[in-house]
């Protein structure tokens, strides 16, 4: 999530801005109804299955590697987002077995090989994206390699422009080599994560006066002016993480600063977070979105602020089934869950999301968000906490089951009903982007985390 107004942001610098944006992909109609949700267990390896599919679907391009952010149908060809690729670390090693250990320290051995061959930086930075397989771009040009390119150097998300280091993405990075290192005890993966810390430490701090840690750079390595909520959360966690690593009290400092901000951003009477802030001077006050609301509960553990569930969970409702307008859902199926932000409930239905997009669907379900608002609750403990949290939870589960068929990694079938699709129906984030029916990585690992009840913003 960016923390900023649309008219404010770099267009082509949050993990998520240009996710099915104008790319020219075809909408893939979600599966008939006509499949049964399977059992809990069955869809948790499905979802792990999922994992393996898009981290393995370039094996003639080396065993370095990432995995594929979204399915091909996605138009996004061969990225590999770093949030998406943390996440599915965590969410490896949140299934506690052999294989997931060692798939989460490849994928983390693979952002070190980032971090180490940076093609124009050595600072500790990783970008927003990578390539991990070859393709054709939409302009006839031909991207050849892999994840490591033939000189060696990592393969940056040129085409699309994802070359910049946000705060957020390093956070989320440090924390998945924060658990490596934890879970492992190798030195390499602790390292990794304190070269991110210093590097946002000396690339976002600053003094304006809401404080905190700014946005990031973008590809030309110009610092950004807004500062997140979503991104300062994630900063409490990998600086917490770092103080307790490392007994460098320093990190403990940082922290504060960052929850300093947050703090800053509680909005009391309506009990929920604002997104930030894009002078360092005033608050953004709209739009409102839904991770402000659950990170920072599973950030944070404060009963002060834990009515931002509530909040999230009354504010950003959503039922997505087919008779709705924009609704790509078959007949038959119906989806509960959150929006993106408080925007994406008033967006215009008569006019596409993006250029060459389908029009939104103001009741579209956001999986990641709804997969990370049940974790939430779980964690919350409060009265309805955990059967809200199990409604939300097979409500993902039934979309793994039904929804997002036919699609491929790398021109690869998938597993059978393998993989969360971001969005039920396409929905507009109000951050001038939006979510669609293709699986994702990060929203399976959202999904799988959740399941398995695996906090990954606990220090």
């Amino acid at each position: 999530m960016t923390g900023m107004t649309d008219d404010r942001q770099g267009p082509a610098f949050s993990r998520r801005t240009l996710i099915g944006a104008g790319v020219g992909a075809a909408m893939l109609t979600a599966a008939g109804a006509g499949a049964a949700h399977a059992g809990v267990g069955s869809a948790r390896r499905r979802g792990h299955a999922f994992l393996a599919a898009a981290m393995d679907a370039y094996p003639d391009h080396g065993t370095i590697r990432l995995a594929q952010s979204y399915t091909d149908q996605a138009g996004l060809f061969s990225t590999a987002f770093t949030y998406d690729n943390a996440l599915a670390i965590l969410a490896h090693l949140a299934v506690r077995n052999a294989d997931g250990r060692a798939r989460a320290v490849v994928l983390g051995d693979a952002l070190l090989y980032a971090q180490q061959h940076d093609p124009a930086h050595d600072d500790g930075r990783l970008r927003q994206a990578y390539n991990v397989g070859p393709y054709t771009f939409y302009d006839g040009s031909v991207q050849p390699d892999g994840f490591v390119r033939a000189d060696g150097s990592a393969n940056v998300g040129t085409q699309f422009g994802f070359t910049g280091t946000a705060v957020g993405d390093m956070a989320w990075a440090g924390i998945a080599l924060s658990a490596l290192a934890r879970r492992t005890g190798e030195r390499r993966f602790l390292d990794g994560a304190v070269r991110i810390g210093e590097w946002i430490e000396h690339n976002g701090r600053t003094d304006e006066p809401l404080g905190g840690y700014k946005f990031g750079v973008n590809g030309a390595n110009e610092r950004l002016p807004f500062t997140s909520t979503e991104h300062n959360t994630d900063l409490i966690c990998l600086f917490g993480r770092l103080a307790r690593l490392t007994g460098d009290r320093v990190w403990l400092e940082r922290r504060a600063r960052a929850r300093a901000f947050v703090e800053r951003m509680w909005e009391a009477d309506g009990g929920f977070f604002y997104t930030g802030t894009n002078d360092g001077i005033s608050i953004n006050t709209s739009p409102v979105p839904e991770d402000t609301q659950t990170w920072t509960h599973l950030a944070l553990d404060s009963r002060a602020h834990a009515s931002s569930l509530d909040w999230a969970a009354r504010e950003l409702a959503v039922l997505d089934h087919a008779g709705r307008r924009n609704s790509t859902v078959p007949a038959g199926q119906s989806y509960e869950g959150v929006t993106f932000s408080s925007a994406g409930l008033l967006a215009n239905e008569d006019a596409p999301i993006a250029d060459s997009q389908p029009r939104p669907d103001r009741n579209g379900v956001w999986f990641e968000g709804t997969a990370h608002l049940a974790l939430a609750l779980r964690e919350r403990q409060g009265r309805g906490d955990e059967a809200r949290a199990r409604r939300l939870v097979e409500s993902i589960e039934r979309a793994q089951d039904l929804l997002g068929a036919g699609q491929s990694v790398g021109g690869r079938a998938l597993p059978g009903r393998s993989g969360v699709v971001a969005a039920s129906s396409p929905l507009d984030t109000g951050f001038g982007f939006g979510y669609y029916p293709y699986r994702h990585t990060g929203a399976t690992a959202w999904y799988l985390m959740a399941a398995t009840r695996f906090n990954p913003l606990r220090v």
